[in-house]
């Protein structure tokens, strides 16, 4: 298969996969804000700049497992972001450190859509191997939950105020309602607990990384059966479910079938059959009712 080939399994479209599918109109719009970035874990945010390890007893790749390359185009992008974080704008890059990169996908399926790229070289091993590396695991299970925390807060910045359960936090915060100083703030909604988190079954580039979303599906780029498909069964696989036993039925995403289910609303559970244009209209509408949550 070539690099830009489509296969049955992959999340994506081959013209995602090779860069070319268009982006989001207001692309800088769809991920982690400034502002988030700023406020949210600063000891996160001091960037340093890694070039990525090469290690020779690692020769197979995580989505088509076929010979290594060197290059950063394909199914092989997301390594330029480990290469070089810095040679990327804000935008694009919400942080980096010595052993990972956080970034707003390119190609986002939700409102809020990230990715945690290891800056290691088993980080070239399909997810169901590299994981098999108990200090590894550990490491991206504890650098997720860092990156879910950051997009929990985005979403508390861009929808707290629609939200019920943000009331009076929002009234504290507007001085609309007093409140002792020192006082912890009212916590309002767990946004964390909402996320989508995890790896894809069959991942669609060769780089692991692991996807942190918010569940809306609301984006340009939620064109095709498979972008919702891969979200919304168990096709996703939280890193906090790691490791698999040998028997759990999602290492076989093929044999499982999950871009083949009835698309089902990840909010009221509707089931929309096979028709994909009445499910976004009807997701249209479910978004608006989540944020008022």
């Amino acid at each position: 298969m070539s690099s830009t080939e489509s296969d049955p399994e992959d999340a994506i479209t081959k013209e995602e996969i090779a860069g070319t599918a268009p982006t989001p109109a207001h692309g800088a719009a769809a991920g982690v804000s400034q502002g988030t970035k700023r406020n949210a874990f600063t000891e996160l945010m001091s960037p340093k700049t890694k070039a990525t390890k090469e290690n020779p007893e690692t020769n197979t790749l995580a989505s088509t497992r076929s010979p290594r390359t060197r290059t950063f185009k394909a199914r092989d992008g997301l390594g330029a972001y480990t290469h070089d974080p810095a040679a990327f704008p804000a935008s694009q890059v919400i942080y980096y450190n010595d052993d990972f990169v956080a970034i707003n996908d390119l190609y986002p399926k939700s409102t809020v859509h990230t990715l945690l790229l290891p800056r290691s070289p088993l980080s070239r091993l399909h997810p169901f191997d590299a994981f098999k590396d108990a200090s590894f695991l550990a490491s991206v299970q504890a650098e997720t939950a860092k990156l879910k925390r950051i997009v929990a807060k985005e979403l508390q910045r861009r929808y707290g105020r629609f939200s019920a359960q943000e009331q009076e936090r929002e009234a504290v915060l507007n001085g609309d309602k007093e409140w002792d100083d020192g006082k912890e703030l009212p916590k309002g909604r767990d946004w964390e607990k909402e996320l989508l988190v995890g790896i894809h079954a069959h991942p669609s580039m060769n780089d692991l990384h692991v996807h942190v979303l918010s569940p809306d599906m609301i984006s340009e780029c939620m064109r095709h059966r498979r972008h919702y498909t891969s979200f919304n069964t168990p096709f996703l696989i939280d890193v906090a479910d790691f490791p698999l036993a040998e028997d759990d039925p999602r290492r076989h995403p093929g044999k499982a079938g999950y871009h083949n289910r009835d698309y089902m609303c990840w909010r009221c559970g509707k089931n929309f059959g096979n028709r994909f244009k009445q499910l976004k209209e009807h997701l249209a509408g479910e978004f608006e009712e989540w944020k008022k949550q």
